[in-house]
Parts: C-alpha cells; sequence; structure tokens
C-alpha cells in the first residue's frame, strides 16, 4: 500500500483530528508545523499539490515592505522585518541578504501625494524622490538597529550611480541602497516545514491533492484524486490557508463570505547577460510612470522580474497575460534603456493571486498586505469553527501560524510547548553561513562520501545540511548525471520522487526544484525525468506519457 493509501486508510479507522487545515501553502504549512510542534494532531490537505499557489508564483522576496510605510504600516514593515532576519538565521541555505538599490530621480517628488496616502486617501502612489525614501530607509534601520542582521542604507550620488550600474536611466539625482533578502528554493522549504511536523508529531499527517467536497455527518468529505475515492475526516477545528480560494473553499462547506479581494502579480524570468551583469547581483527597485512598484534582480543565472497587480475574480482563471508581458518589458525599459531585452530572452512565466483582504478601492496598492482571522462559528452544516486566513506574506508567514496557533491552542484547551522564533527549518539546521565554514562542511562532507567536492557543493545550495544524508548513503552508480540536464543526477531524482509527497512530473519540475522556474522543462528533461520516477513510482509508459503532456505547458 503507497504511503497515501496508507493515511487514509488509517483516518478511515478513526476519522478524528483536533485541527484540519484546507491549503498546503506557505501559511498552512507554517501553521502545521507550528501546530504539530505543541502536540497538536492536525491533518494538512490540498486540492493541488503543496504550494501550487501563490506560495510559488512570489516576486521571491523576503522583505520588510517598503512602500507599506506609506498606508501607515509600521506594525506590519517592524514584524515582517523582524521575521525576514529570522529567517536569515532559521533558513540560511535558501535566504540570503539581497542589496537593493532605487533609483531617485528628484529630492522632494511624491513628498505631497506620500503625506496625502498617509493621512487616506485613496490615490495611486506617485514617483518618490530622495527625502521621502530616506524617512522610509531610516525606519528600517530603527527597527533592526538591536539585532541588525544587513548593512545600513547609504545614498549615493548620480555620477558613481551611473558607473556602478551600466545602462542604468541617466536621469536620476541619486540612488538609495538597502538590503532585503531573497529565497531561492521557495518551495522546497515548505516541504521541509511539513516534513519538520511530522518528524515532532507522527500524528500530523499531510496530504497533497485532496480536495474538500462539503460537510457530512458532523465532518468534512474529502475526495482523494489518486483514486477517486471520498473519505470523512471529523475535526474539532477547520482551518481555512486556501488564500485567494478562501471564498470558494468556504463555499464548499456551505458557508457564504466574502473575506477576499485577490490580486494578481506576473512575473518574467529572463535569460539576458548583459542584464545580469548590469545589475551586479543587486536588485533594483524601481516605480514605473503609473505608480506601481517594481523590481528585477538577478536569480542564479537568470533575471527575475515583475510585477503586476491586477484584480481577479476567480483565481483559477488568472495567467500572465501578453498585456501584462508588454508592459514589465515596457517598465524595464524606463529605468534600462541602455539594455536591450527581446522576448526571444523570456525563459519563464508565472503568474500568483495575492490573497489580499476585500477592500472597495480602485486602487489595489494601498490595500494592506497584513494578515488577519476571520472565525465562523459553528452552524448549519458545519458542526465546527471555520478560521479562514486573509492575507499574509511569504516573509511573516512563521509570526502568522504562532499567532493563528495560540488562539486555536486557547480554543483546545492545549498549552504552548515551544516557541518557533530561533528554530531552524529543515536543512538551515546548522547550516555554515559562513565561507570558511562551509568550505570546511563540503570538504567533510566530500571526503566522507567520496563525492566531488562540487557536487557537494551543489548539494548544499540545494538542500542546505540535509544533504550530508543524501550524500552519504548515494549509491554510485545512480550518482550519474543526466543526460538532458547534468547539473541533476538519477539518484538525486529518485530520492526526490521517493520521499517528497511527488505525485505528478510537474511536482517534481515546479515545485520541488528549479529546472521549470529556469526554463529547463524541455520536452527531453521532461521525458528522462518521467523514466526516472516513473520507475520509482509505479508508472507505466502510458502514465509516463500523461505526465509529459500535464507537464509540457511549462516548457
Amino acid at each position: 500500500m503507497s504511503w497515501r493509501g496508507e493515511i487514509i486508510r488509517k483516518l478511515e479507522a478513526d476519522p478524528q483530528v483536533s485541527v484540519l487545515i484546507l491549503g498546503g501553502g506557505i501559511n498552512g504549512v507554517g501553521l502545521f508545523r507550528e501546530l504539530a510542534l505543541q502536540g497538536v494532531d492536525c491533518l494538512l490537505v490540498d486540492k493541488a499539490d503543496f504550494t501550487a499557489g501563490a506560495t510559488s508564483k512570489s516576486s521571491r522576496m523576503i522583505h520588510g515592505g517598503l512602500r507599506y510605510l506609506e498606508n501607515r504600516e509600521f506594525k506590519l514593515v517592524a514584524e515582517a522585518l523582524r521575521e525576514r532576519n529570522r529567517l536569515l538565521e532559521n533558513a540560511a541555505h535558501y535566504v540570503a541578504p539581497l542589496k537593493t538599490t532605487i533609483p531617485l530621480c528628484s529630492w522632494f517628488g511624491g513628498l505631497l501625494k506620500s503625506a496625502l496616502i498617509f493621512l487616506g486617501c485613496n490615490l495611486a502612489p506617485g514617483n518618490r524622490g530622495v527625502v521621502p525614501v530616506k524617512f522610509g530607509l531610516s525606519f528600517y534601520d530603527l527597527v533592526t538597529r538591536k539585532h541588525p542582521k544587513t548593512p545600513r542604507h547609504f545614498l549615493t550620488g548620480k555620477t558613481e550611480s551611473l558607473r556602478a550600474t551600466p545602462g542604468l536611466r541617466t536621469d536620476i539625482v541619486a540612488t538609495a541602497t538597502y538590503w532585503d533578502a531573497w529565497i531561492t528554493q521557495a518551495e522546497r522549504l515548505c516541504v521541509e516545514l511539513i516534513q519538520d511536523a511530522r518528524r515532532a508529531n507522527p500524528r500530523c499527517q499531510a496530504l497533497n491533492y485532496v480536495r474538500p467536497q462539503g460537510c457530512q455527518n458532523g465532518g468534512v468529505r474529502l475526495q482523494d484524486e489518486a483514486t477517486g475515492r471520498d473519505f470523512v475526516v471529523i475535526p474539532r477545528i477547520v482551518v481555512n490557508a486556501t488564500g485567494a480560494w478562501v471564498d470558494k473553499t468556504n463555499a464548499a462547506l456551505g458557508l457564504r463570505t466574502r473575506y477576499m479581494g485577490p490580486t494578481k502579480g506576473s512575473h518574467l524570468v529572463v535569460d539576458n547577460q548583459d542584464l545580469h551583469r548590469a545589475l551586479d547581483g543587486r536588485m533594483v527597485y524601481y516605480q514605473y510612470d503609473d505608480g506601481r512598484v517594481c523590481i528585477v534582480f538577478p536569480f542564479l543565472d537568470k533575471v527575475i522580474m515583475g510585477s503586476t497587480d491586477i484584480r481577479v475574480d476567480d483565481p483559477d482563471t488568472a495567467r500572465c497575460e501578453e498585456s501584462e508581458i508588454e508592459y514589465m518589458l515596457g517598465t524595464l525599459r524606463s529605468v534600462f534603456p541602455g539594455v536591450n531585452i527581446a522576448r526571444a530572452n523570456i525563459v519563464f512565466t508565472f503568474c500568483g493571486v495575492r490573497p489580499l483582504p476585500r477592500k472597495d478601492t480602485g486602487v489595489t496598492a494601498i490595500v494592506s498586505r497584513g494578515h488577519s482571522v476571520r472565525i465562523d462559528e459553528p452552524g448549519g452544516a458545519c458542526a465546527f469553527p471555520v478560521y479562514s486566513l486573509i492575507g499574509g506574506k511569504w516573509t511573516t508567514f512563521r509570526a502568522f501560524a504562532e499567532q493563528v496557533a495560540d488562539q486555536l491552542l486557547a480554543r483546545l484547551q492545549a498549552p504552548r510547548k515551544c516557541g518557533t522564533a530561533q528554530m531552524p527549518i529543515g536543512g538551515g539546521k546548522d547550516f555554515p553561513s559562513d565561507p570558511g565554514r562551509r568550505t570546511e562542511w563540503i570538504m567533510r562532507v566530500a571526503q566522507k562520501s567520496g563525492l566531488r567536492e562540487a557536487r557537494v557543493r551543489d548539494l548544499l545550495e540545494r538542500y542546505g545540511t540535509t544533504a550530508e544524508t543524501y550524500a552519504l548513503s548515494a549509491i554510485v552508480e545512480k550518482e550519474r548525471p543526466l543526460k538532458s540536464l547534468p547539473s541533476y543526477t538519477v539518484g538525486e531524482i529518485e530520492s526526490i520522487a521517493a520521499n517528497e509527497y511527488v505525485m505528478h512530473l510537474d511536482d517534481i519540475v515546479c515545485r520541488r526544484t528549479l529546472i521549470a522556474l529556469l526554463g529547463d522543462a524541455r520536452g527531453e528533461v521532461l521525458r528522462e525525468l518521467a523514466g526516472i520516477a516513473g520507475r520509482v513510482l509505479g508508472w507505466d509508459q502510458t502514465r509516463q506519457e500523461e505526465e509529459i503532456n500535464r507537464a509540457r505547458r511549462f516548457e
């Protein structure tokens, strides 16, 4: 019997569970780990793969939210900065500081508009000059002054700025530079959170590709995509962590809610070495003529740029449209007129739907990026309370999970056993952040495992310190590189397929690796991966072809 079948069989035998979490994005997964560590039995399910929604389609920024200060969200920015610094420590294998430069075309521009927005006026932001940006960055430094993890901000004059960033627009008066952070393997961090939770509390289970079908006999009827079979679980509490889908999920439970006002953000992944060199390891954070804040930063050997902010009624229909591609290329030309970006340079596009609260305003930029909880008490078909998680940012997932967990623990009359503020995640445990210690770690593991140091370095970057377990158990003949993608090995893909909740080929190329994001999901790669994963997961030739066709949309 498969691991999925075994979990479902146990739930059919004993359907009682303290907390049912619907939604396997970062907020649901973060809460899953938080509750597991407190000894609470949970079941986490997602109608698709874990992280398949906005979690895997974000800008990959771990940031305080500089522009939120204009909306008086000082508490949110302070919380985000603290959580950013915690992730720099607890997930150092995936989260690293990112030097960020803001081109500024005036000294006092935007002061009046910023003041009016600060006072509550429903206005689109204006182009901000040196003075308002200086105020915001000073707040950044103030919040983190006692436990700084990044350098303080500074201003640079026009001449030096243009020398440091070739191709940048020449009508600037100065640039401001500060540090936030970025995350490489966002999806893998979520998998590690699930694995940490299950190790800490074996009574907690997680199932992807399981969809809520409605309420039945005091419980929730769930359907397993793999078999089509239904089963019922009886929770004391349901947490709706489905992000932009919160209202749709509540409707499936028989609740009529109008909590969400989602917007979509599209992004481009670009392969252009002139732009990559011009950025020189930093992010450029800039404002377009319409007031929209945009970003462009190097992501490994590619460049990520974005994003749009467009209201959507149905998150299932959100796609990166042609008009958005043209818009983003236009914004880039406005800040880097000296760098030519062709359509052929775009290797991947993605579109995430932000789980924003409903707000009657025409200006999406001023809608809060904070988080909150709405509670629907038992009634009607629901014999249990439903806690709907609204909003949230990747950066603040741990704090949000901690706050929600405390509410649930109070309701369950269960004590908090531990905090997670200083707790490493997955391969972040004992991660050698210092370059010297990292070299020592690589040399030690290479010597013990017999793998080349370059290979151990790649594994450390992908999996953090958990790479040591893989390296020491690696079978020599399975460490042969893939023919179509030599940066991965057969054994590595087999390990992912066997141990990381994989149901489909696109789980591997999109949410267990960076293969699709970096534009490497080519036909020959998909075919080789399908063969390897198929041997582990029991896919016959027909199923392998189905999986290849399903994943071809990411070519």
